[in-house]
């Protein structure tokens, strides 16, 4: 494989679902999606989940088959609605695409709206009255993260879908395409590194992977080499920091994390973040080798939280997770 492939492309762009029956992971969803398609009547439509899981494929999606290859483009728009939180995203960029008429005979045009939960409490009113006006001649599909934050007057509008987390079954397949259509060769620890950094994400297991390929282009792609390029911590090497802290020697989990942190370049968010993640799913060989109560882990994963909030509020990395460590080893003496 040579480097210049590697830089040239984005492997995101290059490998987007262009089908709904392309999309991961969403059986479900997508089958009900394809019957909207087949009919071409398709109602204002809400998207709601995680980053990385196929929502914006599907709108994608959805135009293409609907439209043609030929057409959707003059029929289909994309917004992102973090860019413009305010009123004037309604005001001019939708309602100006909203109220011409569909192009090449489609029955409609579709808007999608991606991060609409990003839209302040005024926009959102705003296009509730838009999608209300050009129900017509326009479709209107909303994404977010959080359907909690999309006014009510809009969800009572939508079909609501909910996309979840990708299996590790789903990335490990769609990864597995993409290394032979590279001709890259991943051993199975690096599998195992690049579901573990995309937690559910596709996107992020992607890019993953192409930032390895561009380091190791004449060898396998290892799990050294997939926690190296995207700056996250050995599992094992939390949970080996974690049991120090925990049996009570804490001035080497310090060393330990000092190391995490200035030698290895970790974020301590990041760092918290991978805490967490093995404290929640601590096994029962580990718990009863560590002879912790149901209680400990409770309060273990409350200090957790409390030093996550603490740092998304500016405090000091070094400081809050020292603290977070003396606190692990000290709650085996009480």
């Amino acid at each position: 494989m040579e480097d210049s492939k590697i830089k040239e492309e984005i492997w995101i762009e290059k490998y987007r679902p262009v089908r709904l029956n392309q999309v991961a992971g969403q059986d479900e969803t997508i089958e009900r999606l394809k019957s909207y398609v087949a009919t071409k009547n398709l109602p204002h439509l809400l998207f709601s989940g995680p980053p990385g899981v196929g929502k914006t494929a599907s709108a994608v999606s959805i135009a293409r088959e609907i439209f043609g290859e030929d057409l959707w483009r003059e029929n289909f728009t994309e917004l992102n609605a973090s860019d413009e939180r305010g009123i004037d995203i309604v005001r001019n960029k939708i309602k100006n695409f909203a109220k011409t008429a569909p192009i090449g005979g489609a029955p409609f045009k579709i808007i999608f709206l991606d991060e609409a939960d990003a839209l302040t409490a005024d926009a959102q009113s705003a296009l509730r009255r838009t999608m209300e006006r050009f129900s017509s001649n326009c479709r209107f599909i909303l994404s977010c993260n959080y359907s909690s934050k999309i006014i009510e007057p809009i969800q009572s509008r939508c079909a609501v879908y909910r996309f979840r987390r990708l299996s590790d079954e789903a990335i490990k397949e769609r990864l597995e395409y993409i290394a032979g259509d590279q001709g890259l060769s991943i051993t199975e620890g690096g599998y195992e590194a690049l579901i573990y950094v995309a937690q559910g994400d596709m996107r992020k297991a992607v890019n993953s992977l192409q930032a390895a390929a561009f380091i190791d282009t004449d060898k396998s792609i290892s799990r050294e080499t997939i926690y190296r390029t995207t700056a996250t911590a050995n599992p094992e090497e939390i949970k080996n920091l974690i049991e120090t802290a925990l049996r009570g020697n804490f001035r080497i989990a310090r060393k330990e994390l000092n190391r995490l942190l200035y030698e290895e370049g970790l974020s301590g968010e990041d760092i918290v973040g991978q805490i967490y993640r093995v404290v929640s799913e601590m096994d029962n060989l580990m718990v009863l080798d560590l002879g912790l109560t149901e209680r400990d882990i409770v309060a273990l994963v409350d200090v957790i939280g409390e030093t996550d909030f603490r740092l998304t509020e500016g405090a000091s990395e070094k400081i809050q997770l020292e603290a977070l460590l003396a606190h692990f080893a000290l709650s085996r003496e009480n």
